[in-house]
């Protein structure tokens, strides 16, 4: 796992890349939440969609949503980057969109979007 720390609008953004699977269950979410916010102290989380189970992206699998409510109780906001768009299902594209206009978790397709959902303007 690699960790690169950015400030954007003060405020600070672990971008994490890894080529190993790091989200695949409830106690991973939670080691890696644990693990990144002791080694930068960052509550912004971006994140390659290849580090997270596939699993994850079926969302009658139930693991996006376990997931996702970790961070979400630990007042984490957190952005995955990827290419969604090899997935046909209607119900994940309907998830992308409604996370996407909240303020908590995003969809995005490369790091610069993740800082700038991450890091709204004052």
């Amino acid at each position: 796992m690699e960790i690169k720390k950015v400030c954007m609008n003060n405020i600070d953004i672990a971008l994490i890349q890894s080529d190993e699977l790091l989200l695949y269950d409830i106690n991973s979410a939670l080691d890696f939440i644990a693990t990144v916010n002791y080694e930068t102290g960052c509550r912004n989380i971006a994140i390659n969609k290849e580090s997270i189970a596939e699993d994850f992206f079926i969302l009658s699998s139930g693991l996006a949503g376990e997931i996702l409510q970790k961070f979400v109780n630990y007042h984490i906001k957190f952005a995955i980057i990827g290419d969604f768009s090899k997935y046909s299902s209607k119900a994940l594209k309907d998830f992308i969109y409604e996370c996407n206009k909240g303020n908590d978790i995003f969809f995005v397709s490369n790091e610069d979007d993740a800082v700038k959902k991450l890091t709204p303007a004052n």
